[in-house]
Protein backbone atom coordinates (compact mmCIF):
# COMPACT_ATOMS: atom_id res chain seq x y z
CA UNK A 1 0.00 0.00 0.00
CA UNK A 2 2.50 2.71 1.15
CA UNK A 3 4.60 1.61 -2.18
CA UNK A 4 1.87 2.13 -4.21
CA UNK A 5 0.81 5.50 -2.83
CA UNK A 6 4.68 6.51 -3.05
CA UNK A 7 4.72 5.52 -6.83
CA UNK A 8 1.31 7.82 -7.67
CA UNK A 9 3.07 10.24 -5.96
CA UNK A 10 6.22 10.28 -7.85
CA UNK A 11 3.94 10.18 -11.04
CA UNK A 12 2.28 13.60 -10.05
CA UNK A 13 3.16 17.08 -10.89
CA UNK A 14 4.64 18.97 -8.76
CA UNK A 15 4.32 23.13 -8.15
CA UNK A 16 5.79 25.58 -5.36
CA UNK A 17 5.12 28.77 -6.13
CA UNK A 18 6.27 31.96 -4.16
CA UNK A 19 5.06 35.66 -4.00
CA UNK A 20 6.63 39.13 -3.90
CA UNK A 21 10.35 37.94 -5.04
CA UNK A 22 12.78 40.01 -6.93
CA UNK A 23 14.12 39.64 -10.23
CA UNK A 24 17.28 39.33 -7.92
CA UNK A 25 16.20 36.94 -5.56
CA UNK A 26 14.35 34.54 -8.43
CA UNK A 27 18.18 34.48 -9.91
CA UNK A 28 19.46 33.04 -6.33
CA UNK A 29 16.86 30.35 -6.56
CA UNK A 30 17.90 29.09 -9.95
CA UNK A 31 21.47 29.16 -9.54
CA UNK A 32 20.60 27.03 -6.35
CA UNK A 33 18.67 24.52 -8.53
CA UNK A 34 21.37 24.07 -11.10
CA UNK A 35 21.93 20.18 -11.52
CA UNK A 36 18.71 19.35 -11.00
CA UNK A 37 17.32 17.34 -13.46
CA UNK A 38 14.09 18.16 -14.72
CA UNK A 39 13.15 20.46 -12.71
CA UNK A 40 11.72 23.83 -14.14
CA UNK A 41 11.42 27.78 -13.54
CA UNK A 42 9.02 30.66 -13.89
CA UNK A 43 9.33 34.06 -13.03
CA UNK A 44 6.54 36.99 -13.87
CA UNK A 45 5.03 39.89 -12.12
CA UNK A 46 7.43 39.23 -8.40
CA UNK A 47 5.94 35.21 -8.89
CA UNK A 48 8.20 32.69 -8.91
CA UNK A 49 7.29 28.81 -10.21
CA UNK A 50 9.06 25.32 -9.01
CA UNK A 51 7.47 22.74 -10.88
CA UNK A 52 8.56 19.53 -10.99
CA UNK A 53 7.25 17.47 -13.67
CA UNK A 54 5.57 14.40 -13.04
CA UNK A 55 5.38 10.71 -15.62
CA UNK A 56 2.12 11.25 -17.34
CA UNK A 57 3.27 14.71 -18.17
CA UNK A 58 6.80 13.43 -19.80
CA UNK A 59 4.84 10.86 -21.70
CA UNK A 60 2.82 13.69 -23.49
CA UNK A 61 5.83 15.71 -23.78
CA UNK A 62 7.94 13.20 -25.29
CA UNK A 63 5.14 11.95 -26.85
CA UNK A 64 4.39 15.68 -28.84
CA UNK A 65 7.74 16.04 -30.07
CA UNK A 66 8.16 13.02 -31.68
CA UNK A 67 5.19 13.39 -33.84
CA UNK A 68 6.36 16.78 -34.84
CA UNK A 69 10.21 15.23 -35.26
CA UNK A 70 7.89 12.93 -37.59
CA UNK A 71 6.16 15.80 -39.47
CA UNK A 72 9.76 17.71 -39.65
CA UNK A 73 11.27 15.00 -41.37
CA UNK A 74 9.06 14.61 -43.91
CA UNK A 75 8.82 17.90 -45.43
CA UNK A 76 12.36 18.30 -45.03
CA UNK A 77 12.05 21.40 -42.44
CA UNK A 78 14.71 23.26 -41.18
CA UNK A 79 13.89 23.40 -37.66
CA UNK A 80 15.94 23.83 -34.83
CA UNK A 81 14.44 22.03 -31.66
CA UNK A 82 15.25 23.76 -28.30
CA UNK A 83 13.31 21.73 -26.17
CA UNK A 84 13.02 23.18 -22.90
CA UNK A 85 15.52 25.95 -22.88
CA UNK A 86 15.38 29.00 -20.87
CA UNK A 87 13.34 32.38 -22.38
CA UNK A 88 14.37 35.30 -20.25
CA UNK A 89 13.47 38.68 -20.72
CA UNK A 90 15.93 40.16 -18.41
CA UNK A 91 13.98 41.51 -14.86
CA UNK A 92 10.88 41.06 -16.67
CA UNK A 93 10.29 37.00 -17.19
CA UNK A 94 11.17 34.00 -17.50
CA UNK A 95 9.85 30.72 -18.81
CA UNK A 96 10.87 27.19 -19.77
CA UNK A 97 8.76 25.37 -22.16
CA UNK A 98 7.58 21.58 -22.44
CA UNK A 99 9.35 22.26 -25.86
CA UNK A 100 10.07 25.05 -28.10
CA UNK A 101 11.39 25.47 -32.29
CA UNK A 102 12.80 27.66 -34.11
CA UNK A 103 12.34 27.65 -37.68
CA UNK A 104 14.83 28.72 -40.11
CA UNK A 105 17.80 29.96 -37.66
CA UNK A 106 18.32 30.09 -33.91
CA UNK A 107 17.31 32.74 -31.94
CA UNK A 108 16.75 34.12 -28.42
CA UNK A 109 13.42 33.31 -28.13
CA UNK A 110 11.89 30.05 -30.20
CA UNK A 111 8.97 30.55 -32.39
CA UNK A 112 6.76 28.10 -30.68
CA UNK A 113 6.67 27.01 -27.38
CA UNK A 114 4.61 24.09 -26.38
CA UNK A 115 3.41 23.31 -22.81
CA UNK A 116 1.64 20.10 -21.16
CA UNK A 117 -0.66 21.24 -18.92
CA UNK A 118 -2.12 18.89 -16.03
CA UNK A 119 -3.14 21.67 -13.62
CA UNK A 120 -4.59 24.68 -13.72
CA UNK A 121 -2.23 27.88 -15.02
CA UNK A 122 -3.08 28.37 -18.59
CA UNK A 123 -3.78 32.32 -18.37
CA UNK A 124 -0.79 32.85 -16.15
CA UNK A 125 1.60 30.80 -19.10
CA UNK A 126 0.40 32.32 -21.34
CA UNK A 127 0.89 36.29 -19.30
CA UNK A 128 4.32 34.84 -19.41
CA UNK A 129 4.97 34.20 -22.71
CA UNK A 130 3.54 37.10 -23.78
CA UNK A 131 5.78 39.25 -21.75
CA UNK A 132 8.46 37.24 -23.30
CA UNK A 133 7.26 37.75 -27.53
CA UNK A 134 7.10 33.95 -27.88
CA UNK A 135 5.09 34.22 -31.32
CA UNK A 136 3.22 31.09 -31.29
CA UNK A 137 2.08 28.94 -28.40
CA UNK A 138 0.69 25.70 -27.97
CA UNK A 139 -1.32 24.06 -25.00
CA UNK A 140 -1.84 20.26 -24.43
CA UNK A 141 -4.68 19.91 -22.05
CA UNK A 142 -7.29 17.73 -21.10
CA UNK A 143 -6.87 15.58 -24.66
CA UNK A 144 -6.83 18.95 -26.80
CA UNK A 145 -4.48 21.29 -28.27
CA UNK A 146 -5.69 24.93 -27.85
CA UNK A 147 -3.20 27.29 -30.12
CA UNK A 148 -2.78 30.97 -29.66
CA UNK A 149 -1.10 33.63 -31.86
CA UNK A 150 0.53 37.28 -30.88
CA UNK A 151 -0.59 39.76 -32.02
CA UNK A 152 -0.81 43.40 -31.65
CA UNK A 153 -2.81 43.49 -28.55
CA UNK A 154 -2.13 40.21 -26.87
CA UNK A 155 -2.83 36.12 -27.94
CA UNK A 156 -5.55 35.57 -29.88
CA UNK A 157 -7.13 31.90 -30.37
CA UNK A 158 -6.03 30.71 -33.75
CA UNK A 159 -7.32 27.09 -34.89
CA UNK A 160 -4.04 26.36 -37.53
CA UNK A 161 -0.49 27.34 -36.93
CA UNK A 162 0.41 30.53 -38.62
CA UNK A 163 3.59 29.28 -38.89
CA UNK A 164 4.14 28.65 -42.62
CA UNK A 165 6.61 25.77 -42.01
CA UNK A 166 3.14 23.86 -39.77
CA UNK A 167 1.14 24.85 -42.50
CA UNK A 168 0.61 21.49 -43.29
CA UNK A 169 0.10 20.21 -39.97
CA UNK A 170 -3.58 17.94 -39.37
CA UNK A 171 -4.40 19.07 -35.63
CA UNK A 172 -6.94 16.47 -36.14
CA UNK A 173 -4.44 14.17 -36.60
CA UNK A 174 -2.20 15.01 -34.70
CA UNK A 175 -4.71 15.09 -31.62
CA UNK A 176 -5.64 10.99 -32.09
CA UNK A 177 -1.95 10.07 -32.26
CA UNK A 178 -1.02 12.13 -29.12
CA UNK A 179 -3.88 10.12 -27.08
CA UNK A 180 -2.61 7.02 -28.98
CA UNK A 181 0.87 7.26 -27.74
CA UNK A 182 -0.05 7.29 -24.44
CA UNK A 183 -0.17 3.36 -24.54
CA UNK A 184 1.37 2.98 -27.09
CA UNK A 185 4.36 5.23 -28.45
CA UNK A 186 5.57 3.55 -31.48
CA UNK A 187 2.01 2.63 -33.08
CA UNK A 188 1.29 6.52 -32.72
CA UNK A 189 4.04 7.25 -34.45
CA UNK A 190 3.95 4.81 -37.23
CA UNK A 191 0.48 6.09 -37.83
CA UNK A 192 1.23 9.49 -38.20
CA UNK A 193 3.92 8.70 -40.42
CA UNK A 194 1.95 6.80 -42.56
CA UNK A 195 -0.77 9.31 -42.58
CA UNK A 196 1.96 11.87 -43.52
CA UNK A 197 3.85 9.31 -46.56
CA UNK A 198 -0.41 9.77 -48.39
CA UNK A 199 0.54 13.51 -48.82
Amino acid sequence: MIQALEKFRASEDKITVYHDRSWEQFKHIQKGLEGSPGVRLAFLEGVVEIFMPGQPHEIFKTIIGSLLEAFFLHWRIRVIPTGSVTQEQEGVASAQADESYCFGSVKPIPDLSIEVIFTSGSATKLKRYQALGVPEVWFWEDGLFTLYRLGENGYIRIYKSQIPELAELDFELLTQCVLAGETGWLEAVIRFRDALSKN
